[in-house]
């Protein structure tokens, strides 16, 4: 019950923070891909303000077990795979075409948004599609 509790406080203030920092705006989210346009860098802030205490929070957690059970996930591989470089491209192509990544597309949804649904139903799908497409391309390549 711990873990839930948590978990719901957890993602509770992440999507206020979202709301609140306007990065569940679109607009202003493309603003800041649209470099020589009227960019707009207010990304940056709540990108910077979210990597540091991230960074002590990861430096904190080190040798410690969470409160609520289980262990704390393993550190991300620091190589550069095919499969991490086509995911990152159509995460950054998805992100520049609807200006929504899925943590303000699920906080869009609390305002009643239908683009933020539909985004997030496409992203759904994306996701189940994902690893049939990512074996299909793995017996491509060794059959390559």
């Amino acid at each position: 019950m711990l873990r839930i509790v948590l978990s719901l406080t957890a993602g509770g203030l992440f999507g206020g923070g979202l709301m609140l920092s306007g990065m569940t705006d679109t607009a202003r989210v493309q603003g800041w891909l649209d470099i020589f346009g009227r960019w707009d860098p207010t990304l940056a802030f709540v990108m910077g303000g979210a990597l540091l205490p991230m960074a002590l929070a990861w430096r904190l957690a080190e040798g410690r077990r969470p409160a609520a059970d289980g262990r704390f996930p393993a550190p991300p591989r620091a190589e550069l795979d095919r499969r991490l470089i086509l995911g990152s491209l159509l995460f950054g192509i998805g992100w520049g075409l609807a200006g929504l990544c899925p943590g303000p597309a699920m906080a869009s949804l609390s305002y009643g948004g239908w683009q933020g649904a539909v985004f997030l139903a496409a992203m759904a799908c994306g996701m189940m599609a994902a690893p049939r497409l990512s074996r299909h391309l793995d017996r491509r390549a060794a059959n390559a």
